[in-house]
């Protein structure tokens, strides 16, 4: 009998419904993914709807569906009292949130990453409902977040929730949430080919033929209702973008354009430390989540009426749009200026995210990348006017680099710049500016603003996510719970009486008193009673083994097995440096591997 067949192993695998049940083909997937981009598409339509009427209800006291985040708003009648905005807006999100969705709290792609690698790629249908709300009273009441993140997890909702109804397999469902996601973002930027390489950067773990088709169907689809909708501008209009190049980059600007990618690499690091900081602080604050959202909330009004009061326009509240198209414009601003709008969008997002927002942080980065930029440009022409430094396009090159800083989706961010804005001028110095803000990232700190969120929560997900979906899977779901715990020091003879004890195979754990000493494969020993009569544990036990964590995915234990030459995982609970035999809780054999591998194709 495999150990597959008994009881005591694997749920993961004993568990598995029939795979007629699950299995749909390629072209029934693509259709999925066809319907799901309509959704997306659609949610992103209902999606700016919302936000229209939230600001206009909040800033103006009107009932309107009419609004350009791309231009800056009129002055508010309510005067100071717009301080309150977004404390009003604040409290309804946290009551939302905290009543119906709790992952609908934040900035919605660390929540997507959860449920592929540690969810089994579940999104609950109603978090789209939810994040569609609260996103949109947050955003249109002056929090300053971005609307990609919650359209992210609003496509990637409907997928998960599509592929649950028909019970499709595991990776099927990933690749149907993965699809959600990118048409999501794809519809509400007007970018298919962003929209496709999110997919594949941040998402997928596995990128094929089977996986790659369905997210081009949903991110095509969804660009195409899109345009319909919103029409087909960019997002962003760039008006040094019909200057047509008549030679190569300036040496000298290229230079600029490489430190401005290593700013954004610090910037970057900034950013993520300021998001993170604020994400751990504010709920320690005294009180509860209501009013820790007040405190930060009514901050974030008093910063944004006060740069009205100084500059004419609330900067930081809301997505921050008019800000870039402003700059972009190439509207004047002092260097001193453009410093302080970034310093205060890395405050204000982190704040208004910390506190209790929901929304994303794509647009907040193209904030700070946009001022970052047009700080560098400044300083340029201030110091060589030969060389013709022009802040719009260090702005456009640092939106660049800070989203592919900040995100470590490079090939999404030089890709979605040039979408955004279809300035093919600027590709060279974009790629070089990308390129180094995420090597100085990565030199700094290893986790991307996405990714810090889950390591604090205790949930991390791998560096190289590029993999086959089986190998997605956490240990504790695959591991083996047949095992028995034996001194080293037990006869053979004592030991397979002590096994006769139990149904079933079992696998043996030697332990030398407190720490694991290795394990026995009874199974491959061509034993004989009165040959192994005087021999023990230690003298046919094994130490070609590897310790995991329970949360480990299946891929990180077979990366450490491979490196480390072994061919067994002991899977232990807790984060102890030393494990101890009391900690065991299950195995990972070739046979745990086998069935995971087969699995995949129906489960």
């Amino acid at each position: 009998m495999s150990l597959s067949d008994t009881p005591s192993s694997s749920p993961a695998a004993s568990d598995l419904p029939l795979p007629e049940s699950r299995i749909v083909s390629l072209p029934v997937l693509c259709v999925m993914a066809f319907a799901i981009g309509l959704v997306a598409a659609a949610g992103a339509v209902v999606f700016r709807i919302l936000i229209s009427v939230v600001h206009n209800a909040f800033f103006f006291g009107t009932f309107s569906t009419v609004y350009d985040a791309n231009q800056f708003d009129a002055p508010s009648p309510f005067g100071p009292f717009i301080i309150l905005a977004p404390v009003v807006g604040g409290l309804i999100v946290v009551w939302l949130v905290k009543t119906f969705a709790p992952e609908a709290k934040g900035h919605g792609v660390p929540e997507v990453m959860y449920a592929i690698y540690h969810n089994k790629g579940n999104v609950r249908g109603v978090v789209a409902v939810v994040k569609s709300l609260a996103s949109a009273i947050s955003i249109g009441s002056g929090a300053s977040v971005g609307r990609e993140g919650p359209i992210i997890q609003i496509g990637a909702s409907f997928g998960s929730t599509m592929a649950r109804w028909f019970n499709l397999a595991r990776w099927e469902k990933i690749t149907l949430l993965s699809a959600g996601a990118g048409a999501g973002i794809a519809a509400t930027f007007n970018t298919p080919l962003g929209g496709v390489l999110f997919a594949v950067e941040m998402l997928l773990p596995e990128v094929s033929n089977r996986t790659f088709l369905p997210v081009v169907v949903a991110t095509a689809t969804a660009t195409y209702a899109g345009r319909i909708a919103f029409g087909l501008d960019p997002a962003f209009i760039v008006p040094l973008a019909d200057v047509p190049m008549h030679a190569a980059v300036d040496p000298f600007q290229l230079i600029g354009f490489a430190l401005l990618g290593a700013l954004a690499g610090v910037a970057s690091w900034g950013f993520i430390r300021s998001l993170a900081w604020c994400e751990d602080t504010f709920p320690k604050l005294p009180g509860n989540e209501y009013t820790q959202n007040i405190i930060g909330m009514l901050m974030l009004g008093v910063l944004g009426y006060g740069l009205f009061l100084v500059t004419g326009a609330y900067h930081t509240m809301g997505v921050g749009y008019a800000t870039i198209q402003d700059i972009l414009n190439s509207t004047p601003y002092t260097l001193i200026l453009l410093v302080f709008l970034l310093l205060a969008k890395v405050l204000a997002t982190s704040i208004s995210l910390g506190a209790g927002a929901s929304g994303g942080v794509f647009s907040p980065s193209l904030f700070i990348g946009a001022t970052l930029g047009g700080a560098v440009g400044v300083l340029g022409m201030m110091l060589f006017p030969e060389h013709n430094f022009h802040p719009a396009e260090f702005a456009l090159v640092g939106m660049g680099a800070m989203v592919g800083g900040a995100t470590a989706a490079s090939m999404t961010a030089i890709v979605m710049i040039f979408e955004m804005t279809r300035d093919y001028n600027v590709i060279v110095p974009l790629v070089l500016a990308v390129a180094i803000a995420v090597g100085v990232r990565r030199w700094l700190i290893t986790d991307t603003i996405y990714t810090i969120k889950l390591r604090h929560r205790g949930r991390p997900i791998p560096q190289n996510r590029h993999t086959n979906m089986y190998l997605v899977r956490p240990a504790k779901e695959l591991m083996a719970r047949n095992f028995i715990v034996l001194p080293i020091d037990m006869g053979i003879n004592a030991a397979i009486a002590e096994l006769a004890n139990h149904e079933g195979p079992m696998h043996v754990i030697a332990t030398d008193e407190q720490r694991i000493a290795g394990f026995v494969r009874f199974g491959t020993i061509p034993y004989k009673a009165d040959r192994f009569a005087h021999q023990t544990l230690r003298d046919v036990m094994s130490s070609d083994y590897v310790i995991a964590s329970q949360s480990h995915i299946l891929n990180s234990v077979i990366t450490r097995m491979s490196q480390r030459n072994r061919s067994y995982a002991i899977v232990v609970d807790g984060p102890g440096v030393v494990p101890r035999p009391d900690n065991i809780v299950g195995v990972i054999d070739t046979q745990e591997i086998a069935q995971a591998v087969i699995s995949n194709h129906y489960g």
